[in-house]
């Protein structure tokens, strides 16, 4: 509500609040706001009332009191990509993904450490600006769900696979936000994703263009924002063993089309960058030393975003139609290897130009001008994994 109030242009700047405890904390973390905090209503009573009519007694100087806006505190990471050890192509696609703002979807048997990247993947992405924390805030406290030392994070949304498509992307009378708008700004992981139901994953399709989601009920259409990065990872079969170096698979090729099936084409189209997470031996866990540490990621993920926002104002991932044209830089040689892959993967327009965004970001990462032929065949690789045809 104060984000709303003064956000509008033609508001009133000297316009006020008085909040309980709590509500007050909440409302003055938007800059601008004039908030002041009352602990009862005697507290409001006693500010406003004439002298003569003053109650005898003196009232509580902790009971009114005007709060400013709290700065954003950047606060230490708890979890280090350091702690990963070995995954070196899924550690870059975490990287490209967290530098052009694109999705990603990680796959491999139990315990190869999906999950464990998916967590670390926040810490990757550049420091929320104050309109962005202001924004997550404002869903999170419609849910209930915000904590006042957590402001300024960007928050990770990780639903658990039984969930349905009210809980994922929002309803209900009246309507409330689900976990993509949680997500906003953010991260939505979602573990087991094939597990999920149906329409639940295909509910997901609009906001992941769009960055919202509209609810319609008979009464009223309520629209939420939902401008989040979605990580998924699964099991590349029911029991998760296939292709595993040590143990058996039991799985039919039969069930293995049908786990794989549950995702459907439109939805893996929209999904940018696919990645395996391999076993690894437990003497290479034992022995590999630590790997590179978040915050060195981060810094070349902030170069690359500053890049792209520079060059078109905005990220890779929103790139599309002419803007995805103008701002691409493909030479021709790295355009004519697309649409030779593409037409020969049998890929949609859809998947060929993720694949090109791609390429825009790894050049970005790489401080390129344009895009050549070795950005473009990085960025192939990453759409080979998993592909259905629908």
């Amino acid at each position: 509500m104060s984000l709303a109030l003064h956000r509008d242009a033609g508001v009133d700047a000297t316009a006020r609040l008085v909040l309980p405890p709590g509500s007050a904390e909440e409302a003055a973390l938007v800059p601008q706001a004039r908030v002041y905090r009352a602990r009862h209503l005697l507290d409001v009573i006693a500010r406003f009332a004439p002298e003569s009519a003053a109650a005898t007694e003196p009232p509580d100087d902790e009971g009114w009191a005007r709060l400013s806006a709290q700065a954003i505190a950047h606060a230490p990471l708890t979890t280090d990509l350091a702690d990963v050890k070995g995954q070196a192509a899924a550690r870059r696609a975490l990287e490209i993904a967290a530098a052009g703002g694109h999705s990603l979807l990680m796959l491999g048997p139990p315990g190869s450490g999906k999950s464990m990247l998916a967590h670390r993947f926040a810490g990757l992405l550049p420091p929320m600006s104050t309109l962005e924390a202001l924004e997550s805030a404002a869903v999170a406290s419609l849910a209930a769900r915000f904590e006042l030392e957590r402001w300024g994070q960007r928050p990770t949304c990780a639903p658990h696979h039984s969930a349905s498509a009210v809980a994922l992307v929002g309803g209900g009378s009246p309507p409330r936000p689900g976990e993509i708008s949680l997500a906003h700004h953010g991260v939505l992981f979602l573990d087991e994703l094939p597990e999920f139901p149906r329409a639940a994953l295909e509910a997901l399709r609009e906001p992941l263009e769009s960055g919202h989601i509209r609810i319609s009920r008979a009464a009223m259409q309520t629209e939420f924002p939902a401008r989040f990065q979605l990580v998924a990872a699964m099991n590349p079969c029911p029991c998760g063993f296939l292709g595993h170096p040590t143990q058996a698979c039991r799985c039919t090729p039969d069930q293995v089309s049908r786990y794989q099936g549950k995702l459907s084409g439109p939805l893996l189209d929209r999904i940018d960058l696919h990645v395996e997470v391999p076993a690894l031996p437990s003497e290479h866990l034992l022995t590999h030393r630590m790997g590179e540490s978040s915050a060195a990621v981060r810094e070349r993920v902030v170069a690359a975003r500053e890049r792209a926002q520079a060059r078109q104002g905005m990220a890779n991932q929103s790139l599309a139609g002419r803007a995805l044209d103008q701002h691409a830089l493909a030479d021709p040689a790295a355009l004519q290897f697309l649409h030779t892959t593409a037409a020969r993967l049998g890929w949609s327009a859809r998947g060929t130009h993720r694949a090109l965004r791609v390429a825009r970001t790894i050049a970005d990462l790489a401080g390129l001008e344009g895009v050549e032929v070795a950005q473009v065949a990085e960025a192939v690789q990453y759409r080979r994994v998993l592909q259905r045809n629908g």
